[in-house]
């Protein structure tokens, strides 16, 4: 088997069981409002980009236009600059509120700007300008995220602590960290919480954002068409990450589309909504990310997934009783990050133990010494084994015991091939006996079968007192 690449994805994050999000005051739930300014920051040949914008607003499938202005496009982007701003600017200006800011457009908005500010709000970077980024190239981004962070800077007085570029490319994320620059990145939809990422040596937040809590979804094909529909999906939302508890709630508004009147009152409708529950924290995001930081700071670890194989095979090796072959072919599936807990390495394991020929597994369970056999009384048991026997008591066996133990070993060994097999601390003694007594008399095929699926528990068990 060849090796192959390692899956980049990490499908698994905190799994069943997240962290404690201990959001201050006790509070059950985090609600953050981004207000994403894009208006003069969107295509425009007037911007030195080849066509106009066609993307998010009131012409549902616009398409691009090469090389002509789009006046109703462009009006209709300068509706929130003009109106739609003011408005929610009048509705949350006393609420904590990140703007993602495109740093062109906030150079074309003086008076929006200082707006933000003198309200409090966090603005963060929402790139150069309001453009894809799918078909750049990483010096192209790169130099993109640079003059970003210079013209925000210069604009509003502050270097951004927050990163969200939007239309992203595969190499936004990674570009972003590598600045240095940023408390948190938002390009990620992939949790309710945030959720570090390690980038070369840096540790990088990751505070993720919402594509369906959002107004975007009056400009698209399949998505709200009445303020209702919106109120009632925030609230919906709002209700489940409520009752579990330590959750997010982000919420992406835009100037030009739920800065329309007949939108607007939806929106207050939830702020009233969300007030009347106890223990709401409405945090920026910056906020969000110095608590997250404060509460979980990142831990490094030696990771599965990070490990050069003759590391891996020695970490793994024996989890399958001498064994290490299965390590080996493990590793050649490219195992990425949503392997490096117990489970992820257990079905790793695994898959390449059923994938196996009859006599390789046959091997493995030959591999495996007789309970409380010759080789535990000599103290040649592996490590693993010796511990799991103990903790069964079968190194604390009387003569009478031990007698019965090498008695049935023998018989079952003449019968099957291979040694009695069992999770010893899914069992007390008397089980283990009850259990030996009962398989004895079974076909040689069940229990072949019976031997690899306790082969693999053993494993499982192994590997969780690894990760532990």
């Amino acid at each position: 088997m060849t090796e192959t690449a390692k899956y980049p994805r990490d499908m698994t994050g905190y799994g069943a069981t997240p962290p404690e999000a201990n959001w201050p005051g006790g509070a059950r739930i985090a609600v953050q409002i981004v207000l994403n300014y894009e208006e003069g920051g969107e295509n425009n040949i007037l911007h030195g980009d080849l066509a106009s914008e066609a993307f998010l607003s009131e012409i549902v499938g616009a398409a691009p236009w090469p090389g002509q202005r789009h006046a109703n496009m462009e009006s209709i982007y300068e509706y929130g600059a003009r109106a739609g701003f003011w408005r929610l600017h009048r509705m949350l200006k006393d609420l904590p509120v990140t703007v993602y800011g495109v740093a062109t457009a906030l150079a074309r908005a003086p008076e929006q700007v200082k707006a933000m500010l003198d309200a409090g709000w966090e603005v963060a970077s929402h790139g150069l300008k309001w453009i894809e980024h799918k078909d750049m190239t990483p010096q192209m981004e790169r130099e993109q995220i640079a003059e970003a962070i210079r013209l925000h800077t210069e604009v509003t007085g502050q270097a951004p602590k927050g990163w969200y570029t939007g239309r992203s490319s595969e190499n936004t994320i990674e570009l972003a960290a590598e600045t240095g620059a940023f408390k948190y990145i938002a390009d990620a939809y992939a949790d309710d919480v945030p959720y570090w990422i390690e980038v070369g040596e840096r540790d990088q937040l990751i505070v993720p954002y919402t594509l369906d809590c959002n107004d975007m979804r009056f400009a698209t094909p399949q998505g709200f068409n009445a303020p209702a529909q919106f109120l009632d999906y925030l609230k919906a939302t709002f209700d489940v990450l409520y009752a579990e508890g330590g959750r997010m709630m982000s919420i992406g508004l835009h100037c030009r589309l739920v800065g329309r009147p007949g939108r607007a009152q939806a929106l207050q409708q939830f702020i009233d909504y969300a007030n009347s529950h106890e223990g709401v924290w409405f945090a920026t995001r910056e906020e969000i990310a110095d608590h997250w930081a404060a509460e979980h700071p990142p831990v490094r670890w030696n990771r599965p997934s990070q490990m050069d194989k003759a590391t891996f095979v020695e970490t793994f090796g024996s989890i399958f009783e001498h064994s290490p072959w299965i390590a080996e072919r493990a590793y050649d599936l490219g195992l990425g990050p949503t392997h490096d807990t117990a489970t992820g390495i257990h079905s790793a394991l695994s898959r390449m133990f059923r994938s196996a020929s009859h006599d390789e597994r046959l091997g493995v369970l030959t591999a495996h010494p007789d309970l409380a056999g010759k080789l535990a009384a000599a103290g040649r048991l592996t490590a693993e084994s010796t511990s799991e026997q103990a903790g069964a008591g079968l190194d604390q066996l009387t003569d009478e015991e031990r007698e019965t133990f090498q008695s049935l070993n023998a018989q079952y060994v003449e019968k099957h091939g291979f040694p009695f097999i069992i999770a010893v601390r899914d069992h007390s003694k008397p089980g283990i006996m009850e259990a030996f007594r009962t398989r004895i008399d079974h076909d040689t095929e069940t229990e072949f079968d019976t031997a690899c699926r306790q082969v693999e528990r053993i494993a499982e068990l192994r590997l969780k007192d690894h990760f532990a």
